[in-house]
């Protein structure tokens, strides 16, 4: 027997669904119905992004919470850190010597 190939749906579309969903007045089977999706996969979609797991809803309002993009982040930082260090470092060098010639 064939398996159903399933429809990979964007993220854009599952947040949307999710927010029909949650409305006042209009059922998560209403919004299923009219998008062409089980009700069940709109509540998994909630599921997933209300957790936001590594493999779905990584982005909120364009902050992106996975977690290789925080380590990402902790690393920038850090190099951040110790460039601005070197850079105070080299001000200071170069004040110097600016002053050791005069």
């Amino acid at each position: 027997m064939a398996r159903k190939k399933t429809q990979a749906y964007t993220e854009e579309f599952r947040r949307e669904a999710v927010n029909r969903a949650s409305k006042e007045g209009i059922t998560t089977a209403q919004v299923a119905k009219e998008l062409g999706v089980s009700a069940q996969q709109i509540y998994n979609w909630r599921r997933q992004f209300t957790r936001l797991s590594d493999k779905q809803f990584n982005t909120v309002d364009g902050v992106d919470y996975s977690k290789q993009e925080s380590e990402e982040t902790r690393r920038l930082r850090r190099e951040n850190k110790k460039l601005k260090e070197e850079l105070e470092f080299l001000k200071k060098a170069a004040a110097y010597f600016a002053n050791d010639q005069k």
